[in-house]
This record gives structure tokens, C-alpha cells and sequence, in this order.
């Protein structure tokens, strides 16, 4: 069960709420997807990709905010001391302030389209926006049925990387869609993982999570082919010659995925050991997305 309100100082439980490292979801997909656009035409927008990173960061607040307001609604986070929500006491406020990240994000894109004169980057920004709101907004709440790692996956790689790709090089790429498979995946390690230590919790709201489906066991036993995907899938993208033989710098990566994966089959079933996992997986997502778009730019 998620931490009670009186273990731990405000202070901390701020921080909590905020999640300072989860700001690495809007950067990886940013970084790799300007990465990879840079070694295909050996150019860089500056503005574009400060822009977009702004832009990115702010949605990512939007869905924290969002997602404290969605859930307060139904129940699940009654022992989550470190909902905004529950912290300010004030859910009309968290649900006005998640609007305002909303705003500037999609401003933030609407002017690269602007400047582009090219709608493009602004359409699959709006429909990773749409896909993100069914994931624990009403009347979809598509996260409650076990489909928030598939919505993770499709919003953070293939719709994020290929709209910064398309705001760099004005064009697709296989490549960049290839990259964007692997940011997908460990962005999606990271909800999979936070599901872990919440488990009680999910099943009393009514969430089934696929941690909730498998059980905390299952779940513990998948988490290294989960892991393996990314290395596995880099690999044979070299092998193909899609991406440079310098993106197997992910390798580096190893031995965090292998304390992640140890770490949980240790503690599956203890959810105050096993609630730092998503962290673990947190930093294993972006020392691998920042070596993974530096084994693009390196050969250059």
C-alpha cells in the first residue's frame, strides 16, 4: 500500500508530488528525435528543439497534474500522500493549473508549426495529447483496463520522436521511427514498473493494471524480456544497418537493467522496497535514450 500522510516531512512529499525525475520522459524522446535528424542532414534548430523541449516538459506536467485530479475521482489514491490533490486539498486548482501546462504545450508547438508553415508537428502533438487524456480522463480511463504501457509506448515514441524528427528535417524517416521503438519501450518500463508497489490499491479502485492481471510474481518474471527488448532491438537495428554501430553504447545500460530486474524479483511482493523500482527504471530510461541519441551524433 502507498505510503501513509504522516511518514514522511511535506517537504519530501512535494518533491513526490512534483517528480522532478520524470521530466526525463519529455527530454529522451526530444533528444533522440533531434539526434537522429541531425546525423540524417547534418543540420540543427537551435529554436526548434528549445522550443519543443519547453513544450514537452510542460505536457508532461499537464498528465501529472491531470492524472492526480483524474484519480482523486475515483478512489485510488486515498493512500497516496503525495497527490497534488490530496496535498493541496484543492482539486479544482491541480485541474486549472494541468490546463495552463496543456496551453503552453500545445502553444509551444503550434508555433513551430507556425513558423514551419507546416501543420504537421501541431497534428501529432494533438493526437499524443488526445491518446494521453483516454489513458485516466473520462469516460475512457483506458489506464484502469491494463492499456496505459500500450498508450505510453505509441505516445512517447512513435508520436513524439517522429513530430520532433518531422520539426528538424521537415521530412519521415525509418530510422527516426526505429529510435522512436526503443524510447517507446523504456518509457513504458517505467509506468510497468510503477505499478509494482500499487497493487492493493489498484485492485480495490477497480484498476487492472497489467501488474494487477499477472500478479506481482509474473510481472517480476517479465521485467528482464522487457528490459532485454531494448538491447535486443538495438542490436538488431545495427545489424541491419539502420541504426550506426555507435548506438550500442546502450550496452552501457546493462547493469542498471540488471539491478532493476534483480531489485524487483527480490521485492515484487513488498511494496515499500519494491516502490523505488520506477525510479531505477527512470534513470535506466534516460542514460539510454542519452546514449542511444549520442551513438547517432557520435559518427559525426
Amino acid at each position: 500500500m502507498t505510503t501513509s500522510f504522516i511518514e514522511q516531512p511535506n517537504s519530501k512529499l512535494w518533491m513526490a508530488a512534483i517528480k522532478p525525475p520524470m521530466y526525463s520522459v519529455a527530454i529522451i524522446p526530444v533528444w533522440v528525435g533531434t539526434a537522429v535528424a541531425f546525423a540524417e542532414t547534418k543540420m540543427f534548430h537551435v529554436g526548434i528543439f528549445s522550443t519543443f523541449l519547453i513544450s514537452a516538459i510542460s505536457l508532461i506536467a499537464w498528465m501529472n497534474c491531470s492524472n492526480d485530479v483524474f484519480d482523486s475521482e475515483t478512489g485510488i489514491d486515498i493512500n497516496k500522500a503525495h497527490s497534488l490533490v490530496n496535498l493541496t486539498g484543492n482539486k479544482s486548482l491541480i485541474f486549472w493549473i494541468s490546463n495552463l501546462f496543456l496551453g503552453l504545450g500545445i502553444l509551444g508547438t503550434l508555433a513551430i508549426a507556425l513558423w514551419q508553415q507546416d501543420l504537421t508537428v501541431i497534428g501529432l502533438i494533438l493526437l499524443g495529447c488526445g491518446l494521453a487524456y483516454t489513458y485516466q480522463g473520462p469516460p475512457f480511463r483506458l489506464g484502469y483496463q491494463g492499456l496505459g504501457e500500450i498508450i505510453c509506448f505509441i505516445c512517447f515514441g512513435p508520436l513524439v520522436v517522429s513530430a520532433v524528427y518531422y520539426s528538424q528535417a521537415g521530412a519521415w524517416s525509418m530510422t527516426s521511427l526505429a529510435a522512436s521503438i526503443i524510447v517507446g519501450i523504456a518509457t513504458s518500463l517505467i509506468l510497468f514498473c510503477s505499478h509494482f508497489h500499487q497493487a492493493v490499491d489498484d485492485l480495490a479502485a477497480g484498476k487492472r493494471s497489467p501488474i494487477v492481471r499477472l500478479g506481482t510474481k509474473a510481472g517480476a518474471q517479465l521485467l528482464p524480456w522487457f528490459c532485454g527488448s531494448i538491447y535486443a532491438l538495438t542490436g538488431i537495428f545495427v545489424v541491419l544497418q539502420i541504426f550506426p554501430v555507435w548506438t550500442l553504447l546502450v550496452l552501457v545500460t546493462l547493469p542498471l537493467a540488471w539491478k532493476l530486474c534483480t531489485h524487483v524479483h527480490q521485492n515484487h511482493d513488498q511494496p515499500e522496497k519494491v516502490s523505488n523500482c520506477k525510479f531505477i527504471a527512470v534513470t535506466l530510461h534516460f542514460w539510454s535514450g542519452l546514449l542511444l541519441g549520442l551513438g547517432f551524433v557520435l559518427p559525426f
